[in-house]
């Protein structure tokens, strides 16, 4: 896509120049195809064309009207979310309303212009005789409306089913290529956890600590080996995840990390992509508290309305840091690429970085099972 930006980009000067370049086209082309229809007088075709462009000109207007409306309101608010009654309903009604205006047009504005720059020898009664009536004039802007709201809805349609698949087909390779990755770094599950198991039981009495961040430890990975792989994971267990990978950080930090984490106690039937917050908190570790020498802190806040999750996410640190220069962590970098992928259109994801505090705000639609 990055490769026809003259079609994909939604930068403005490409989505100027592909509006202007289509209503060009379909202005000149009906001009050209209006020329050969019958005139006021007996005029051959080259005399005819500069009147036959003016009428397109003047038509253009309700074609523009059809066609916005179509693709800017009528496929996104109905046909694209299942709604095909309403899409059928207001499809007619923008299709008659059009032709309507279009008659309306013809009648009180195209043919008195035609009739007043019409040569000076034709009698009156020829030019009167030549007014198209309402109804003549509506079945013609039907015809109008249906072909350029057609061609209209048809590119806009073919436009977001191809980006719907690219973007499909993006996630595939990037799943498969973190399978992959997986793979080539995966110690076998049942050996990794029966010696994490091992280690639990001998440090148990010996080193309480020690043996807290041995389960902990043991939980995250058997997450993120068997869940990880899943396309949603239930939202309570995201949380839990990241609850327990912070508390692991805790024990590292012992008294010295001021914490704070407030979340929600529904959430029941919410689901999430796996593994999509945790980048977040370990970037406050990474690249945060970890760089303090004295009084780290972290806050977490997540709260829910409705299917909606609204995570707010400071911490502490020092400056200058790794970002001063305002390049953020592969990790962020790699989250913002899934959000796009998995939740286009349902997540707003802002990222503050002050000199002394890093701020996270995501606001994301979940999925309903």
């Amino acid at each position: 896509m990055e490769r026809i930006p003259f079609i994909f980009s939604n930068a403005i000067r490409y989505r100027l120049g592909r509006h202007l370049a289509f209503w060009s086209f379909w202005w000149l082309f009906q001009g050209f195809l209006y020329a050969f229809t019958p005139g006021p007088v007996n005029l051959s075709y080259l005399e005819r064309l500069p009147y036959s462009m003016v009428e397109s000109g003047l038509f253009l207007t309700n074609h523009i009207f059809l066609a916005y409306t179509l693709m800017y309101f009528v496929l996104p608010a109905y046909l694209l979310k299942g709604r095909y009654l309403a899409t059928g309903g207001w499809v007619i009604i923008l299709f008659l309303a059009t032709a309507a205006l279009a008659s309306l047009t013809g009648i009180y504005i195209v043919r008195p212009l035609e009739n007043n720059f019409a040569p000076k020898s034709m009698d009156t009664v020829h030019r009167m005789s030549y007014q198209t009536s309402f109804y003549l004039g509506l079945l013609a802007g039907l015809r109008g409306g249906i072909t350029i709201g057609g061609l209209a809805a048809a590119i806009k349609l073919m436009k977001h089913l191809y980006i719907k698949e690219q973007r499909n087909l993006q996630l595939v390779k990037e799943n498969a290529e973190s399978q992959l990755q997986l793979l080539k770094a995966q110690v076998h599950p049942h050996f990794l956890f029966n010696t994490l198991n091992n280690i639990y039981s001998h440090t148990q009495n010996s080193s309480p600590i020690a043996a807290q961040l041995a389960i902990g430890l043991s939980e995250m990975l058997r997450y993120m080996l068997y869940e990880g792989s899943h396309l949603l994971v239930p939202l309570s267990r995201e949380l839990k995840m990241i609850e327990e990978y912070i508390n692991l950080e805790k024990i590292r930090y012992g008294n010295q990390l001021e914490l704070h984490i407030d979340l929600p106690d529904g959430g029941e039937g919410l689901v999430i992509a796996p593994l999509l917050l945790l980048p977040f908190a370990e970037n406050c570790f990474k690249h945060g508290t970890s760089n303090f020498l004295e009084h780290p802190w972290l806050n977490l806040q997540v709260s829910l309305r409705g299917n909606t999750m609204f995570m707010k996410l400071l911490n502490g640190k020092s400056a200058p840091n790794e970002n001063a220069n305002g390049k953020q962590g592969i990790g962020i970098s790699n989250v913002r690429k899934r959000l796009e992928l998995i939740y286009p259109g349902k997540h707003m994801l802002a990222v503050t970085d002050e000199p002394d505090v890093f701020i996270v705000n995501l606001k994301l639609e979940l999925a309903h099972v």
